[in-house]
């Protein structure tokens, strides 16, 4: 296998130093940007792997170089590296398999994370197509229970249930972001109440998916949050 990296930048180019991905005889997994430049980048990394060669560094000038308009410059490194397991991806857990539940689960089930939908309803989840989906009466062991640096969504049928949930998510401290469907309203009524019990709601997002559009249709509300909670998880990402 070879671990392809971008180490340095100059002006405009399709990634950013940091960037990596592996190349196997038959596989790639990552990206360092596409195009003439990264096809070029994966041929010399199986060349690699065919002639035994450990290491090699390729600079890019993506214009004259590849044909691709970005006009940069791309320093990569290409290295033998022994297969390891994955680091495991960022967890989103999402709670309520209602129609913003379901769609936002599909969504988020298609990008890089690790994802869940819980709900205590079996004919709900039943619906939940393509999906994790985890029927449980606890849904409050599986925040507890999660990875720090999760993502927690809640969108149950229960507003108490919001409340319980949205607390816990909270207390963790440790949340990359606690997101809860629900208005302005229900947003001040909730800060009174976590107030009450110690916990300081700063860290909550709700309403959820309110800063694209006023168009509230259950499909759009879960695109603009899971926009929300993919820019969260990937705030410090320099990988795939």
């Amino acid at each position: 296998m070879i671990r392809v990296r971008v180490t340095g930048t100059e002006g405009s180019t399709p990634r950013e130093t940091g960037a990596e991905m592996l190349v196997t005889p038959d596989q790639i997994t990552g990206t360092i940007g596409g195009g003439r430049m990264e096809y070029d980048v994966v041929a010399q990394a199986r060349a690699m792997l065919a002639s035994g060669e450990g290491r090699a560094v390729m600079t890019i000038v993506l214009g004259p170089d590849t044909g691709q308009c970005c006009g940069g410059r791309m320093q990569v490194v290409l290295e033998r590296a022994a297969p390891s397991a994955p680091a495991p991806r960022p967890q989103v857990l999402i709670f309520g398999a209602g129609h913003v539940g379901r769609a936002l689960a599909r969504i988020m089930s298609k990008l890089p994370f690790e994802v869940a939908l819980y709900d205590d309803r079996k004919a709900e989840l039943a619906k939940a197509l393509q999906t994790h989906a985890v029927l449980t009466a606890l849904p409050e062991a599986a925040i507890r229970a999660a990875r720090p640096g999760a993502a927690f969504v809640v969108l149950t049928h229960d507003h108490a249930l919001d409340f319980m949930l949205t607390a816990e998510a909270l207390k963790r401290g440790d949340a990359a972001y606690v997101g809860m469907i629900g208005s302005a309203t229900k947003r001040a009524r909730f800060n009174r109440d976590a107030r009450a019990q110690g916990i300081d709601p700063a860290g909550l997002t709700c309403p959820i998916g309110a800063g694209f559009s006023a168009d509230k249709r259950p499909e759009l509300i879960a695109v603009f949050t899971a926009a929300e909670i993919a820019a969260r998880l990937t705030a410090n990402a320099t990988v795939d």
